[in-house]
């Protein structure tokens, strides 16, 4: 009985201290981390997405001689820029005039020939009826008659031949653009005809111009949807505007239209071609270069939020808020393009929502915190 008296006592006299310890350490505990909230941005924007792509030739021709011979003259100089139907080879014309000249004889003498046959077709034909001449022998002066006139039509389309010929001794530039080198020099035999014809040079147009790039089966299937919903024109049916920044630009400065969508999603890639026709009138672009290009993508209503107030959680995009209990939560959200400045947040935020847009650096920010409030503001940048 003494000692649970003893034992008594000695807990009655270390509960003070147990009370002193633990006020000390609430005293000590550390306050809630202070952050800055506001809003998300509420605005009704025009969206825009981002693909890369290169330029291509609206019109690109392989220049290649219709008719054989030794190359006589080259009238441009490597690179420069043609008009359709100048000059740009002279293929030896002496053989081809030689044959335009035949085929002129031939016809003097295929017309002598009808004049012949039709004299004496005329002078039978009274003769038949006294009997002079007999109906067979008229017969057959009028078969000759018919032979000579189709004679004198081979004649003339040979002539025609043989003209032709001679026109395309001299090779034209089929379309205006930038000339490439020359791919034969003087005194060279080329080949002309159908089939292993001799390339002399290439030709490019240059305004407009072309830009291709390739879309995703899930971009391609959003623009349909937003076509059936009516609230985007389908480039196939519309122009659909565009932007494009090259690889040395911070901006968007060039502007173009579409133009053409493939009719079919390439099946190794699973994407869909689709290509924009901007203007050229300076010369800036030319086939093959890369570049980046934004499409209208539609009117959106959209939330922004600063691109400093996204987090990553591992895949995911995450956004801090505060609730009304002063707890931070933490939301994923899916993120669109930059507009003014600020992050598009096309799902996962409220209008009303808390965001947290400073104090994440402080490692205590984090989902179930509580955390001191201070009320902030988003601005946009200029547009």
């Amino acid at each position: 009985m003494r000692c649970c008296r003893e034992a008594l006592g000695t807990l009655l006299l270390g509960l003070p201290a147990v009370f002193l310890f633990y006020s000390a350490a609430i005293a000590q505990a550390p306050p809630a981390p202070k952050v800055t909230v506001a809003p998300p941005i509420a605005k009704h924007i025009t969206t825009w997405d981002e693909y890369s792509g290169r330029f291509e030739a609206v019109e690109s021709v392989e220049v290649r001689p219709r008719v054989s011979g030794f190359v006589d003259k080259v009238h441009f100089k490597d690179g420069q820029i043609v008009k359709a139907g100048d000059p740009l080879f002279t293929i030896d014309p002496r053989p081809f005039e030689i044959a335009a000249e035949s085929a002129r004889a031939e016809i003097v003498r295929a017309k002598a020939t009808v004049a012949l046959a039709l004299s004496e077709v005329e002078r039978a034909a009274p003769l038949v009826k006294s009997g002079a001449v007999t109906e067979r022998d008229y017969t057959q002066r009028s078969a000759n008659l018919s032979v000579t006139e189709a004679q004198l039509q081979v004649a003339e389309a040979n002539l025609k031949n043989a003209e032709l010929n001679l026109e395309w001794t001299i090779v034209k530039a089929p379309i205006s653009g930038r000339i490439s080198d020359r791919k034969v020099d003087i005194g060279n035999l080329v080949i002309g005809g159908a089939q292993g014809t001799t390339l002399l040079t290439t030709i490019v147009s240059l305004d407009p111009i072309h830009f291709l790039f390739d879309v995703s089966e899930s971009d391609y299937l959003r623009y349909s949807r937003l076509a059936t919903s009516g609230k985007r024109a389908s480039s196939r049916d519309s122009s659909n505007p565009v932007r494009i920044r090259l690889s040395d630009e911070t901006d968007w400065p060039h502007e173009g239209a579409m133009d053409f969508v493939d009719n079919q999603l390439n099946p190794r890639s699973g994407t869909m071609r689709g290509r924009a026709l901007v203007p050229n009138k300076d010369q800036l672009f030319a086939p093959g270069i890369f570049a980046r290009l934004r499409l209208f993508g539609g009117e959106v209503d959209a939330l922004l939020v600063p691109d400093a107030s996204i987090v990553s959680d591992q895949m995911k995009k995450m956004i801090f808020v505060v609730g009304d209990d002063g707890q931070v939560q933490g939301r994923s959200v899916t993120l669109g393009p930059i507009y003014e400045g600020l992050r598009v947040v096309t799902a996962g935020i409220e209008a009303k929502d808390k965001i947290i847009i400073d104090g994440l650096a402080n490692p205590m920010v984090r989902p179930g915190t509580k955390v001191t409030v201070e009320t902030g503001e988003i601005k946009a940048a200029a547009p």
